[in-house]
């Protein structure tokens, strides 16, 4: 499998570079990802425990499918193949986009486009992405949060809190 290249971003997210995954994650350089929330017709969130073989949070609790933009894909398309490649999710069109996140230290400095997608599945877990689904009310898993912060990524917390201001 060749190396992954991500697009380098300024503060407007705009590209300025192009490098490989290791150095912009060890450089801490501005980047892209996205985050999808599945919900269920019961209002149910449905989210993933990382796979213990991922290099940045192993183990822990994230968004139903996430993952980096690859150099030159745009936000809506990486959503669609996150979607494929972590839950075994096809998704005919994008999920709807809910708020974008600017780059900073809860997002290992990712500017973060938050989608919602409804589905119920089946779902195919990728080994290597994921060990476990789990669907929640969102006010359980906003108490486990609460709870219990340290078993969840830390983009999650904070899409999870921006998802629910003001309610």
């Amino acid at each position: 499998m060749s190396e992954e290249i991500f697009d380098v971003v300024n503060e407007r997210d705009e590209v300025i570079d192009r490098r490989p995954r290791p150095e912009v994650h060890r450089l801490g350089l501005r980047h892209r990802a996205v985050h999808v929330l599945v919900f269920n017709r019961r209002g149910e969130v449905l989210l993933q425990r990382r796979s213990m073989k991922k290099d940045t949070a192993p183990g822990l609790w994230d968004s139903s499918a996430s993952g980096h933009l690859d150099a030159g894909e745009d936000y809506d398309a990486c959503a669609v193949r996150e979607l494929r490649e972590e839950i075994g999710l096809h998704a005919a069109t994008p999920p709807v986009r809910l708020f974008k996140i600017a780059a900073c230290d809860d997002t290992g400095q990712e500017f973060v486009w938050a989608y919602r997608l409804e589905a119920e599945g089946p779902f195919v877990m990728h080994p290597d992405e994921v060990d476990e689904l789990r669907w929640l009310a969102p006010a359980a898993l906003t108490g486990w949060m609460r709870d219990r912060p340290q078993d969840f990524a830390r983009a999650l917390r904070l899409i999870w809190k921006t998802a629910n201001a003001g309610r």
